[in-house]
């Protein structure tokens, strides 16, 4: 495979966000048929302070930009240089939206077809977990001599690409090249440094200008499906327009699925003043001289180590009572008995022969108890597998965070990020309160293979 005219650009910011920070240095390298034909570079006056830590990162001062011309004086050089070739950048989004910002604000358009070096690497080399710029020198062997300054950093993004051509056939470089070119420009990303967003499981939430919040979700990868969210095909209406609405991105990286399931349940209760979910059981009375021997019972924030008799966890009193009815129809139930129907006497159903007549004497109670018992067996929540608390670990190798969930009886007691964390929080004594969202996140990771063999119990 041939590579087509390439502008391999870097660019030297004062910060992460095109909407507020400026270009400080730029570098532009045209590649034509396979060889090196022009190097460019010029540090720009960005018009404001380079914060202190930026200025410590990349090596550029106020003092060196102080004199190099603005942006403004470059933008004909700079396009000109652009013309006809195919954006090639690491992070492209990155640098692509910087300069797409610094032309508008001049009143110039500017587009181009773009290649992402970064989603270039991980398609030619899937099994390297990372692939930014410092981890291709590292296992590339480069030697690079100002490392954050534009012109070499362009430089191995070209050597990186000139290697590849080199050590792989045409077919697996034609299928990286399609995996990272893109025909049609970069959408400009929301604020955020959307870019540095790491690999991991996570939750996130976008907002709108005023502050609305659009979406809280999660994801089992931040950096695919958030930056994916802009960039890669969206079939629903409804992703576009939120995505068009979309002024700021917070995202919350987690080490694992189950604590992004979490987070995103606390996101949407704290930002979105989200109720917790209702849960009702119906309790069977065991001991009842008369009818109903069954009540229905508000579960949330109770003890579920208290409970007697127990069975379902419904989302409220009416899909309680419309579960409980079918299965009274399917087992022919008497509706006075099991508390559907008050004032006791005949049930409507004994008149239609859908009850065996416990309400009118023609059945026996045990007898119709007995059926009773096979309903609430299998409505009966999943008992708790272990005898006591329990910790789930989770670990992200690549951006090592790690935590800690412990767990007793289906209720979430606390989540930390070390065995000490664990120790402390366990020695606090945090109460058993029943929740149901807790619950089926729970019960549906357990179900899940593999999953209940990374449940460590406690002792005590």
């Amino acid at each position: 495979m041939q590579f087509p005219r390439l502008a391999i650009v870097d660019l030297e910011t004062t910060g992460a966000d095109p909407n507020r920070d400026r270009i400080t240095e730029i570098a532009i390298l045209i590649a034509e048929n396979g060889e090196l034909v022009e190097q460019w570079s010029s540090l720009v006056n960005p018009g404001m302070e380079i914060p202190l830590r930026i200025q410590e990162l990349i090596g550029i001062t106020d003092a060196m930009v102080a004199d190099a011309p603005r942006f403004a004086d470059l933008a004909d050089t700079v396009h000109a240089r652009l013309a006809g070739a195919v954006f090639v950048a690491h992070n492209a989004r990155f640098d692509y939206n910087f300069l797409r910002a610094a032309f508008e604000q001049l009143g110039k358009p500017w587009d181009a077809p773009v290649m992402c070096s970064v989603k270039f690497s991980r398609a030619l080399d899937p099994e390297f977990a990372k692939h930014g710029l410092d981890a291709i020198i590292a296992r590339s062997g480069y030697t690079i001599e100002s490392r954050h300054r534009a012109l070499d950093d362009a430089r191995i993004v070209w050597q990186f690409l000139q290697d590849a051509q080199e050590r792989a056939g045409s077919e697996r470089l034609q299928h990286a090249w399609d995996r990272a070119f893109s025909t049609s420009s970069v959408p400009r990303l929301p604020l955020g440094d959307l870019e540095a967003l790491p690999d991991s499981p996570g939750a996130y939430v976008f907002r709108s200008a005023t502050g609305q919040i659009l979406e809280i979700a999660r994801a089992r990868d931040l950096r695919s499906q958030v930056l994916g969210f802009f960039t890669g095909p969206r079939q629903s209406a409804k992703n576009r327009k939120i995505a068009a609405a979309v002024h700021d991105v917070a995202s919350f990286p987690c080490a694992g699925e189950l604590g992004a399931q979490f987070r995103e349940l606390r996101l949407a209760r704290d930002l979105r003043e989200q109720p917790p979910t209702a849960a009702f059981g119906w309790q069977w009375l065991r001991h009842a001289l008369k009818a109903p021997v069954l009540q229905l019972v508000e579960l949330g924030g109770s003890d579920p180590a208290d409970w007697q008799d127990i069975s379902g966890c419904f989302r409220g009193e009416r899909e309680a009572r419309t579960a409980l009815q079918e299965l009274a129809r399917q087992h022919r139930l008497c509706a006075t008995r099991i508390g559907l129907e008050a004032g006791g006497g005949p049930c409507q159903a004994v008149h239609l022969g859908r009850c065996h007549g416990v309400c009118v004497g023609r059945e026996e109670a045990r007898v119709h108890d007995l059926r009773l018992a096979t309903v609430m067996a299998a409505l009966r929540l999943t008992a708790w597998p272990w005898l006591g608390q329990v910790a789930i670990a989770e670990h992200h190798e690549s951006s090592g965070r790690s935590e800690l969930h412990l767990f007793d009886h289906w209720c979430l007691l606390g989540s930390v990020t070390d065995e000490s964390g664990l120790e402390d929080l366990r020695n606090a004594h945090p109460a058993r309160r029943f929740d149901a969202d807790i619950y089926r996140i729970l019960s549906r990771w357990l179900a899940q293979p593999g999953h209940a063999a990374q449940v460590r119990p406690l002792a005590g």
